[in-house]
């Protein structure tokens, strides 16, 4: 995992905050002064609600669950596709989709339109189409894959959810609050921390503190990635392992066993020779 480093935070400019005006007094105990109208996060709390969400997220990954990744404003999309699509973990980068995780059977639906549509061009089904059906069909699959592209392997509900933006976002916020996911985020001087189970007290509009960040939070990821494919080996070998004991014993017991000895033939009594007639 890489090292949080306080001068790190400080040069990417993690601890400047909004206007002192537009504040949220929820926020006073991560702010650390005010200065020149502009309010200021204390880093080291920052460094400490960091490392408690990136312990949190590896727990997660490391149990093999999905955790879902939401960042719609433009400096952060990048940075998105960038550190966790190579992961393979959804995110959403484009608008949410209202019912994302409070309907999502009927999100689930529009992915699977659009898995039918390709099968349908690889199996040489739309050749039987006109052009102009098969042009509206491809349109369809381009407005699908901008949408629902990145969440295509997310077969069920997400274990977690990361939003960059807590106030951007606040539709993804409340679907989570709803259906009682935990809920990691970055929050400005200008957001509701109690909202948000693992909050992140940092610069949410800042392209290199949104980056420093998700870096730090992937390389977890990827550590929880490596814990679980060992894991999952060594519960392979183990259940290999118990298969050949078993087999082992069963051939054991019937090598112990004694050889039952051959029943012995009944003797057959010789029959009686007939009578001779005087």
């Amino acid at each position: 995992m890489d090292k949080l480093n306080f001068d790190s935070l400080l040069k990417s400019g993690v601890h400047f905050g909004h206007l002192s005006k537009k504040w949220n007094p929820k926020m006073s105990s991560y702010i650390f002064m005010k200065k020149n109208g502009i309010h200021i996060i204390d880093l080291n709390k920052t460094i400490l609600k960091m490392q408690e969400a990136s312990a949190a997220i590896k727990q997660i990954v490391k149990s093999g669950k999905k955790i879902l990744f939401v960042a719609t404003k433009k400096q952060a999309k990048s940075i998105i596709e960038e550190n966790i699509s190579s992961l393979g973990m959804p995110y959403v980068v484009e608008r949410w989709p209202g019912g994302m995780l409070t309907n999502f059977i009927t999100i689930r639906k529009a992915v699977k339109k659009m898995n039918n549509i390709d099968t349908m061009f690889s199996d040489g089904t739309a050749n039987t189409l006109s052009k102009k059906e098969r042009l509206f069909i491809q349109r369809e699959r381009q407005k699908l894959e901008k949408n629902f592209g990145s969440i295509s392997d997310l077969k069920r509900l997400p274990q977690a959810i990361f939003i960059v933006d807590v106030n951007r976002e606040n539709i993804a916020v409340k679907e989570a609050k709803k259906i009682r996911i935990p809920i990691f985020g970055i929050v400005d001087t200008n957001s509701d921390p109690s909202d948000i189970d693992f909050p992140i007290p940092g610069n949410d509009d800042s392209r290199h503190s949104i980056e420093l960040i998700v870096k730090y939070i992937a390389s977890s990821i990827k550590e929880g990635l490596e814990e679980y494919e060992l894991n999952k080996k060594s519960k392979k070998e183990n259940n290999s392992d118990k298969v050949s004991e078993k087999k082992n014993d069963k051939e054991d017991v019937k090598e112990s066993k004694p050889i039952k000895e051959a029943k012995s033939t009944k003797e057959t009594k010789p029959k009686k020779l007939p009578k001779e007639k005087k």
